[in-house]
């Protein structure tokens, strides 16, 4: 008891710590049951260990209860995407409401493309990272828990083939014309905001080449806009233009006064790759064996980051209708992207004139 009574207070502050931070850890059976048996261990000896764990274990039922039902969602929205999906060979159906019509300006879609963003990012544990990069052991039969991370990625995807799907639809150059325009305001305004997430897939979307090749349709935008925003995001000297732009965004937030200032929503695929690399072309050990604190710490700097961003809460209205669209509005395979911009823009040369072919 001597002995509990001097590490309680550690061990407690520890196992506060770990089920705060990666309360996934503890989604286990057997995990929750260790932490128990730790419970009846130390509580015994102060009742104020029972009231610290008591409350902890509330916390802990609180946050595991909020991430499965974070995931539920997520497997609803993912069913009702699929279900809406038959990602279209052709073109959609004549139904087929474009997002003009459900919503026509640019600050009201890159807020709602904003609320998307930071309610993802909030189901994503700092844990996922971990899990992503770890080499599996084929002989260890737990499944990576990485299923919020995985899902982000997929929504970036998605948002892309919206961006193209809509350009692509419409009939009229001058109606495809007039849906770029509003894309690069929202994009423009997705900068503005601090989310460069949807920013990047905006661009991406306009940048894919059944978009790009839309020369008449392009022929009537005014780019000056669009070569702006698609500089910020230049993928070249390691993505200078961003990482700068991203700094000033992290800086306003640390000296925020409002929730409208304090939000930065990293361009995500970047942000794993930047882990990534460091995990891996940084030894884990010194050649003197001891751990590289430094290494970790830069680790745990880049997540931590994170973790700050993701926690902020969204200061703009909802609209569920919009929000409702972005999740479930059809999107063309690449087949259909091509298919769909060749119809409105003949083929130029044989080998877009065979691929027509082939498609149709």
């Amino acid at each position: 008891q001597a002995r509990i009574r001097k590490f309680g207070p550690k061990i407690l502050q520890l196992l506060t710590e770990w089920t705060e931070t990666f309360p996934y850890d503890f989604q286990e059976e057997r995990m929750i049951g260790h932490l128990k048996d730790m419970i009846h261990r130390i509580a015994p000896c102060d009742e104020a260990y029972w009231k610290k764990m008591n409350q902890l274990l509330q916390t802990l039922n609180q946050k595991l209860a909020t991430l499965s039902h974070g995931q539920e969602g997520i497997v609803k929205i993912s069913a009702a995407v699929s279900d809406k999906l038959v990602a279209f060979k052709n073109k959609p159906p004549s139904i087929q409401r474009e997002i003009l019509s459900v919503c026509s300006d640019p600050y009201t879609l890159a807020q709602q493309l904003t609320h998307v963003e930071l309610e993802r990012l909030s189901h994503i544990g700092p844990e996922e990272f971990v899990q992503a990069f770890v080499h599996k052991d084929p002989l260890d039969g737990t499944k990576k828990k990485t299923s919020n991370l995985e899902a982000y990625v997929k929504w970036f995807n998605r948002l892309c083939y919206l961006v193209a799907t809509e350009i692509c639809m419409p009939a009229k150059k001058k109606q495809r014309a007039q849906v770029i325009e509003f894309f690069i305001d929202v994009a423009r305004e997705c900068f503005n905001i601090g989310n460069f997430n949807s920013l990047m897939a905006i661009i991406s979307g306009m940048n894919m080449s059944p978009v790009s090749r839309l020369k008449k349709t392009w022929s009537k935008v005014k780019t000056a806009k669009f070569f702006i925003l698609e500089h910020q995001m230049d993928p070249t000297g390691n993505f200078y233009n961003y990482r700068t732009a991203l700094r000033g965004a992290a800086h306003r937030s640390l000296t925020a006064h409002s929730n409208r200032e304090k939000i930065v929503i990293p361009f995500f695929s970047l942000l794993i790759k930047d882990i990534y690399f460091l995990n891996e072309g940084c030894a884990n050990r010194l050649p003197n064996g001891h751990v590289n604190f430094e290494k970790f710490l830069e680790l745990a700097k880049q997540v931590g980051e994170f973790i700050t961003w993701k926690q902020v809460e969204c200061p703009f209205e909802q609209d569920a209708n919009i929000i409702h669209y972005l999740h479930t509005a059809p999107i063309f395979t690449e087949d259909g992207l091509y298919l769909a911009s060749y119809e409105s823009e003949s083929p130029e040369n044989q080998t877009e004139k065979d691929r027509w072919k082939s498609l149709r």
